[in-house]
């Protein structure tokens, strides 16, 4: 019989250091309580902590500035390409493509933050949502805030998942459904009518994310943003038919 080997408590730290990691607690970037409250915190000695700091160190998930403390690696992101993420948001084609994934990311977030998502969770959603009204009611439009709102109301709902794998690719791709957002409102901001249908959508998403109804939140994020996507490509097809009315006028006779 072999002999079970005793684990080192730096290893059980860093475990959940790295789970931390994983599930969004600690960010890319953020910078890690010191060490006297993280050993507070999992009531341990600073010699195991900082054992278990290095060994994270080792693995490239933080750095260490000298003065300043230990960050989570900036650069975590599961989708870290910064080139061909500007080459696909320069592609007007490409928000077409971006729609159809945010649909089935989004759908899927809306369903387990309704089925899984805790009070703490829920509150983080709700106020989220609350950030973005108030944007929208500022005197004037401010396109860009209102986008960086929906983006953290969006990931709030990623957060309440408890999906690993989503959360992170959607950090991973923020910038770029950022961008997806903001274009999409200057889109439709011309078109009141429209904006407040997809204002009272999106209560419908949150009232089934509150109400723990995991099939309602899906099927109202899907018919959300199957409604962008369809309003989009109206006023594609509206534009394009002027275009050609408007060339036709022009063309000498």
């Amino acid at each position: 019989m072999q002999r079970i080997r005793a684990r080192k408590l730096s290893e059980v730290i860093m475990e959940q250091l790295e789970s931390m990691i994983l599930d969004g607690k600690l960010a890319a970037g953020e910078r890690l309580p010191s060490e006297r409250e993280l050993a507070e915190r999992f009531a341990v000695s600073r010699p195991s902590l900082r054992e278990a700091i290095q060994k994270l160190e080792v693995k490239g998930l933080v750095v260490r500035k000298q003065g300043g403390g230990t960050f989570v690696q900036t650069k975590l992101a599961l989708l870290e390409n910064a080139p061909l993420l500007e080459l696909i948001a320069s592609r007007p084609e490409s928000q077409f493509d971006l729609l159809e994934f945010r649909l089935a990311l989004e759908g899927m977030a809306a369903y387990y933050a309704a089925l899984r998502g805790d009070e703490r969770q829920i509150a983080a959603i709700r106020q989220a949502y609350a950030a973005v009204k108030q944007v929208q009611e500022q005197s004037v439009r401010d396109i860009e805030a209102e986008a960086s709102a929906l983006a953290s109301f969006y990931l709030e709902m990623i957060q309440a998942s408890h999906n690993m794998v989503m959360l992170h690719i959607f950090r991973g791709l923020q910038p770029l459904l950022k961008d997806n957002i903001r274009r999409n409102l200057e889109v439709l901001s011309a078109y009141p009518d429209v904006s407040e249908q997809i204002d009272r959508q999106r209560v419908r998403i949150l009232d089934a994310i509150v109400a723990s109804d995991p099939d309602q939140a899906r099927l109202a994020s899907n018919e959300h943003l199957a409604f962008i996507e369809e309003t989009l490509l109206n006023i594609n097809r509206q534009n394009t038919n002027m275009q050609r009315t408007l060339r036709r006028i022009e063309m000498p006779e």
